[in-house]
């Protein structure tokens, strides 16, 4: 008995709705992701075990860095201008700003300049506005100092924002005494402030100790 042919046909699988799917996906995780704003300094942060987390909005961080310099920076940009307007108008009056300068000054994520040179270093191209910054001024006298009136300004600008302190391991204490007691005055604060640290187990994983 002769065997029965089965007719061959073309495999053939349409894949339109699994491109679609994957354009998709791409372009949820674009519009989604919020990226690592530039940062003015590079901070080696201190271990700790805690895991309180830190709030994503409303956050203001001020940055101190190995050599003592201080940053103070906002997540939203009509914050930052109107810690800038709070700042020269109770602080600085003499300080001159055309718009252009206050708009270039609130698409900064952070910043550390004296107050005397703000006028200057916002003339200065993107790249060398970051590089050119010597940190905030502060001083033990908070009628002189500029850290307290930035972060007062802050507050007032956004009062339900939270305050994050984000210290490099390795900086002198006695400035980090003076920033914690600005953070701490009861005109600026009235809570409690945060400080950002890295996970004590994800330091120690690295450097496990070797088998003899």
């Amino acid at each position: 008995m002769p065997k029965v042919k089965i007719p061959r046909k073309s495999t053939f699988i349409d894949m339109t709705a699994m491109v679609d799917m994957g354009f998709l996906l791409v372009t949820f995780f674009m519009l989604a992701t919020k990226f690592r704003p530039d940062e003015p300094v590079l901070v080696v942060l201190p271990s700790s075990t805690l895991t309180t987390p830190i709030p994503d909005k409303d956050l203001i961080t001020i940055t101190v860095s190995k050599e003592g310099r201080i940053f103070i920076g906002m997540d939203n940009p009509k914050h930052m201008s109107d810690m800038l307007d709070g700042f020269i108008t109770r602080f600085a009056p003499n300080i001159k700003l055309n718009a252009e300068q206050k708009q270039k000054f609130s698409l900064q994520t952070s910043f550390g300049v004296p107050a005397k040179d703000l006028s200057s270093w916002l003339k200065l191209e993107p790249e060398e506005l970051r590089r050119s910054q010597p940190g905030i001024k502060w001083d033990s006298i908070p009628d002189k100092n500029e850290l307290f009136f930035w972060v007062w300004n802050a507050r007032l600008a956004s009062p339900r924002s939270q305050i994050a302190l984000k210290a490099d391991g390795e900086t002198n204490y006695p400035i980090i005494k003076q920033v914690i007691q600005v953070l701490t005055n009861k005109t600026i604060q009235g809570h409690r402030f945060q400080m950002i640290t890295s996970q004590e187990e994800n330091r120690m994983a690295g450097s496990k100790p070797k088998e003899k």
